[in-house]
């Protein structure tokens, strides 16, 4: 392409040179006057043109705007330094727009040479006698004024404008000359060109401009300002347009009929809003400076194809600055949403804020790729770990009971509920389903932090850098992350094990169609980090309603009506600054987050069934309802993946000695390999206090405060152990006396 242009710049300055050549019959003249000739020509040239750009320089003179397009062709953002431009072949550009153009602008446009001797005298007249200075107004004199020349309003500059639209003549033809007005011609505010014009004032494509439309826009370089339908007289832009098209009619191109019906017609002109998906478009802009420079991205004409679906991205938008304008009294002020495609990585929504412009929030900042503390939403990858490991299964019983960690060279870490209670045994389902934290502490001792960290990183989460910074509270929310991260980790869950990085990017293209970069986006080709069976289990336990009806009731604006099988976490830190939802199905992830940019307190009244939870809920049920693959919504359930009946209360199987006998049963999903593996149960001689009957848990208790008594007692893996059938009252009774476990790194 380039090579093209250096050719088409030599043989047009042989042309340039040729013409001023033949303009001097030289070769017939004596040594002396050839001298004068030259040394004339050359004062004259040096003091007229020095430091104005070569006229074989005008089709390249115009800086191409790049455009961001979603996934179906729609323009999200066009980025410009300070001019859109999308240049058009002279045989793409409607007949109506050149003749309505040259009708207003230069009638003879295809009889003269550059310049209008009517012009000429119009021009001298006004010098004259009104002192007002005024060029000839041909074409391509304005075309030479635009893009040579310096907007200065001098008789030197209009010397210059004389002299060079002569030579633009003679070496380009009219089409040309025509073409290139069309494409770099101001049409008011930031559109040069009649098809950033056209997408400017009518939201379409210059090809698919209407008369009465052709007629108003070849009316506005006169002044754009004045004939706006945004200014400050919109009735002037009617006006114009009907002088326009009485203009065609003088000159023969329409008939009186067909102008009179253009009149008539209503000028529908677009929204004038605010750049839509901001943080998005931004967010992609910095990728392809990186990659391709700014120069190229600010003035090469890139087309870049996105992923985004600019639909959805809209109701996503509305959703969260609808649902976020409802907690003003919670003390919320802001929210985010991402929306993905787990099987391709593909972003298909980005909200950033619930307002670019926000006053009261710095709406600037795009929170999905900010650090923000994620609360309990980390959970479901700590349990992950631990099932992968086969250190717990999904019926493996915890003992939520009042525990102190001690980790070396860390103060002792109390973790406590949400709810301020104590839930006695908790099977790994429902601790997980109810977000319960004393639990998700224990299994977080089971697989070691540094284990955790390592496991988190490959999911996909970046912001865990230095292990010397994290303790226990880490599977609580104790850990910046940001929501596109937690995006990438809950899609491995939903593309059962397989790590499918997030793409933005379709296509980039330059604006003649040479293809830059073409990313083949395929379905399920990234890296597999977990067992599909692990992943199933994950995705199973969080689609449960049964399992987290403890925490959040049966019905909650978790479950999403027509859709059963979506699998969903919620994440409240304690001193509620953030609150997370992030749900999914095999064919859509959404992540949302509310809180306040400043990092203050919500209001109490934001909980996991709140905050967050409306907007997710509301744009996960619209996704799906754009990309649900009917026929497989629910995770398939692997090979390696059985079935099998346990104890309801220990998780245990429900046969052998060692087991409670007479315990109730339930049917629970395990890893083959797995089955029974967990805590383990057993009758022994128990202390319990005389007037509670509740297991004794103080160290410093004497023989006058109990019984021994023999009971089944159920160890959990981290060996606490739990009676099983003394009162439930004995988590209360001894809340003054903790366990306390040591962690080994």
């Amino acid at each position: 392409m380039m090579q093209e242009e250096e050719k088409l710049a030599k043989l047009q300055k042989r042309a340039f040179l040729g013409y001023v050549k033949s303009q001097f019959n030289l070769k017939q003249e004596k040594p002396k006057k050839r001298i004068l000739y030259w040394g004339t020509i050359i004062v004259v040239f040096v003091w007229l043109f020095w430091g104005v750009p070569l006229p074989t320089q005008i089709s390249n003179r115009q800086p191409i705007s790049t455009k961001l397009l979603d996934r179906n062709g729609k323009l999200i953002y066009e980025i410009y330094t300070d001019k859109r431009s999308t240049p058009l072949k002279i045989n793409e550009i409607p007949k109506s727009v050149k003749d309505a153009t040259i009708a207003v602008e230069d009638k003879d446009f295809y009889k003269h040479h550059g310049f209008s001797i009517a012009g000429i005298a119009r021009a001298a007249y006004k010098i004259v006698f009104e002192r007002k200075l005024e060029g000839g107004s041909t074409i391509t004199q304005q075309l030479v004024k635009n893009s040579l020349l310096s907007p200065d309003r001098t008789p030197k500059r209009k010397i210059q404008e004389f002299f060079l639209s002569m030579i633009v003549e003679s070496i380009y033809t009219k089409d040309q000359i025509l073409e290139f007005y069309l494409n770099q011609i101001p049409y008011g505010g930031t559109a040069y060109g009649i098809e950033a014009a056209s997408e400017l004032y009518f939201s379409k494509n210059a090809k698919d401009l209407n008369v009465a439309e052709a007629a108003f826009l070849a009316g506005l370089p006169q002044r754009p300002s004045t004939y706006s339908p945004f200014g400050a007289h919109p009735e002037l832009a009617k006006q114009r347009q009907e002088f326009v098209l009485n203009r065609m009619t003088e000159e023969k191109y329409l008939s009186k009929e067909d102008a009179d019906r253009a009149k008539a017609e209503k000028l529908t002109f677009a929204q004038q809003k605010a750049p839509t998906a901001p943080h998005f478009a931004l967010w992609i802009k910095d990728q392809l400076a990186e990659k391709y420079g700014e120069r190229l991205v600010e003035q090469g004409g890139l087309r870049v194809t996105t992923t985004l679906d600019l639909d959805l991205q809209n109701f996503a938008q509305e959703a969260v600055a609808t649902e976020v304008g409802k907690l003003k009294k919670q003390k919320v002020g802001n929210g985010a949403a991402l929306v993905t495609k787990p099987s391709t990585g593909e972003i298909l929504a980005m909200v950033g804020s619930k307002d670019y412009f926000a006053e009261d929030e710095d709406g600037k900042v795009n929170v999905i790729l900010a650090k923000r503390q994620p609360g309990s939403s980390i959970k479901p990858l700590n349990y992950a770990l631990a099932l992968k490991d086969e250190k717990i299964t999904a019926a493996t019983a915890l003992a939520d009971v009042p525990t102190c960690f001690i980790v070396s060279g860390q103060a002792a870490y109390c973790p406590v509920n949400y709810d301020g209670t104590f839930h006695g045994l908790s099977q790994v389902r429902f601790a997980l389903g109810s977000s319960y934290n004393i639990p998700a502490v224990r299994v977080l001792a089971l697989n070691g932090l540094d284990n955790f960290i390592d496991f988190a990183t490959n999911m996909g989460i970046t912001t865990f850098t230095d292990k010397s910074q994290y303790g226990l509270s880490l599977t609580l929310g104790g850990g910046e992350v940001r929501p596109i991260d937690m995006a990438q980790a809950f899609g491995v869950f939903a593309n059962g094990g397989i790590k499918q990085p997030l793409v933005s990017i379709v296509k980039v293209e330059d604006y003649t169609g040479k293809v830059l970069e073409d990313n083949k986006i395929t379905e399920l080709s990234g890296e597999r980090v977990i067992d599909s069976s692990v992943a199933f289990l994950i995705s199973h336990i969080l689609l449960d309603n049964n399992a987290r009806s403890a925490a959040f009731g049966s019905i909650s604006q978790l479950n999403v009506a027509g859709h059963s099988e979506v699998s969903v976490k919620t994440g409240t830190t304690n001193d509620r600054r953030d609150n997370w939802t992030i749900g999914y199905t095999k064919d859509a992830l959404v992540t949302v987050w509310v809180g306040n940019n400043d990092n203050t307190p919500m209001g109490g009244a934001v909980s996991g069934v709140s905050g967050a939870s409306p907007i997710w809920n509301k744009v996960i049920k619209e996704t799906l309802s754009r990309y649900e693959n009917y026929g497989h919504a629910w995770p398939i359930q692997p090979d390696n993946v059985v079935g099998a009946t346990i104890c309801a209360t220990t998780g245990l199987l429900p046969s052998g000695p060692a087991d409670n006998p007479g315990c109730p049963t339930r049917f629970e999903y395990f890893i083959q390999a797995t089955v029974g593996i967990g805590g383990r149960g057993q009758f022994e001689d128990t202390k319990v206090y005389k007037d509670t009957r509740a297991m004794v848990r103080n160290k410093d208790a004497v023989p006058e405060q109990y019984d021994l008594e023999n009971h089944y007692v159920y160890y959990d893996p981290l060996e606490t152990n739990y009676c099983i059938d003394c009162p439930i009252a004995s988590e209360s009774a001894t809340v003054k006396y903790p366990l306390t476990i040591k962690r080994i790194q």
